[in-house]
């Protein structure tokens, strides 16, 4: 999984990161990392880049629509505290 962030309120995201750390190491995942050299070909820029390994690529589906999730995303829905992007991509 690959996501852009852009954090337009700390306090709020920082309970979606909390609450998605929390959720990776009971799923058993390797947690957000920050990504290394990236260049935006296409789209507005979003300044934050961050990588996830997950098992395989319908793993990172069922991540992504898990109840667990989903409560964590809440956070950082909230009030448009972040803005992101998420991309599944087979094989990095």
């Amino acid at each position: 999984m690959v996501a852009r962030s852009k954090v337009n309120n700390p306090d709020q995201y920082k309970k979606y990161t909390d609450s998605y750390q929390a959720f990776s190491k009971s799923s058993a995942q390797d947690p957000w990392r920050a990504g290394g050299k990236f260049k935006i070909l296409e789209a507005g820029e979003i300044p934050t880049l961050r990588r996830h390994r997950v098992p395989s690529f319908e793993k990172a589906v069922a991540c992504h629509e898990s109840p667990e999730y989903l409560e964590a995303a809440a956070h950082r829905k909230k009030d448009g505290a972040a803005e992101l992007e998420i991309v599944i991509v087979e094989s990095i």
